[in-house]
This record gives structure tokens, C-alpha cells and sequence, in this order.
């Protein structure tokens, strides 16, 4: 019997196994997370950009467990903020931030700012890493809104409740799951991956 591969996701964050997990499922790939693996190492995302945030992810964690890794790191980027909080979008409100903090702060920080000028975009920076550390390959993905007034819907995860996809008159928390599989950064970004881990499956590197 043919048992599918398997590969890290080097991030404990089950909200992001379980979105990438479904991403990858149609083409036989599974994810395990950190969460999954008590042996991993935790990298400090001392980076200054995603690019250099994944990269580090992956290859330090796949050095460690031996393993084919992917990396991701996202964030959130208000154009009224400057950019932020950028790749600070995880600890935006300090060290014990929350989601829930993040979303009140930010919230606080453009309370002045008009619905029209409150535009944001979604980045996902992914990395893929051989077992040696080496990077086999990049891609990023982005996806565009507007940050809304006020929280909406209970779906998604971060700052998903603020963050309206304007075409659909609907924040990420109000969006189905299978809509979000299609058009988030994430997704986007996945997407681009997937026919080289398909073409690494058919040459036996990846199995």
C-alpha cells in the first residue's frame, strides 16, 4: 500500500496545520506540525522581513529534525499604519499577546481612520527546506481587504475577524472555510508549492 508523504510544518500553530493540512490533502501530501513533534527546536524569528523569518524556520528546523520542512511567516500590513504591524503581527500587543489583544490594539490604532482608508493586505511568505537545510524553494503569496470597524464572525483565526475581503462584503471570520482555502495569502502561496512537491514525489527525493 502506498503511504502518502509526510511533511513538517515547521510552526506549533494548529489553526495554520489544519488550513494548510486541507490545502495539501487533494494532492496526497500531510502536514505535521511542531505540535506534533516534541523533539523540535524552537527558532527565534529574529528576522527583519517573512523572507527571512521562513527561511530561517525551515532550514534550522529541518537541519534539526532531519526532515523535509516548510516555513511560513505572515502577517498583517495596514496602509494607514505605515505597514504594521508587519512581521511584528503575531506580538503586536508584546510579549503576552493574544489574538484577542492584537485585535484591540489595532482596533485603537486606526480608531480615527475612515472606513475608505483603513486598506490592509495579508502576506505569506513560504520556504521549503531539504533534510541538509538547504532551500529548495520560495514563493509568496498576498491577499488584500480593508480592516473593518468592528470584529465580525467567530471563523478563521488572528486578525481574521477584522480583515474584509471587500469583493465579498465579508471579513475572513464571516468567509466558509473553503472560501478562505481559496483565495487567502496562505493558500495562494501554497498553491505555487505544490507542483514542486508533486515533481519531487515523482523523482523519489520526497517520499
Amino acid at each position: 500500500m502506498m503511504v502518502n508523504p509526510v511533511i513538517v510544518l515547521g510552526s506549533g500553530n494548529r489553526h495554520k496545520g489544519v488550513e494548510m493540512s486541507e490545502i495539501f490533502a487533494p494532492a496526497g501530501i500531510v502536514i505535521q506540525t511542531l505540535a506534533d513533534l516534541p523533539e523540535h527546536i524552537d527558532v527565534v524569528e529574529d528576522g527583519n522581513s517573512f523572507e527571512e523569518n521562513a527561511i530561517k524556520k525551515a532550514t534550522e528546523q529541518a537541519r534539526f529534525l532531519n526532515r523535509w520542512t516548510i516555513a511560513e511567516d505572515s502577517g498583517l500590513s495596514v496602509v494607514a499604519l505605515n505597514g504594521a504591524p508587519g512581521i511584528y503581527s503575531a506580538r503586536y500587543s508584546g510579549s503576552e499577546a493574544t489574538d484577542e489583544k492584537n485585535n484591540d490594539l489595532l482596533l485603537e490604532n486606526l480608531k480615527d481612520v475612515p472606513l475608505e482608508k483603513r486598506n490592509a493586505w495579508y502576506t505569506c511568505f513560504m520556504v521549503l527546506s531539504d533534510p541538509d537545510g538547504k532551500v529548495r524553494f520560495k514563493t509568496e503569496g498576498r491577499c488584500c481587504g480593508r480592516i473593518t470597524i468592528e470584529r465580525r464572525g467567530h471563523n478563521g483565526f488572528g486578525y481574521d475577524p477584522l480583515v474584509e475581503i471587500v469583493e465579498y462584503h465579508k471579513t475572513f471570520g464571516e468567509l466558509e472555510p473553503s472560501v478562505k482555502r481559496a483565495i487567502s495569502h496562505r493558500a495562494r502561496a501554497t498553491r505555487q508549492l505544490i507542483p514542486v512537491l508533486i515533481n519531487l514525489i515523482d523523482r523519489g527525493e520526497l517520499t
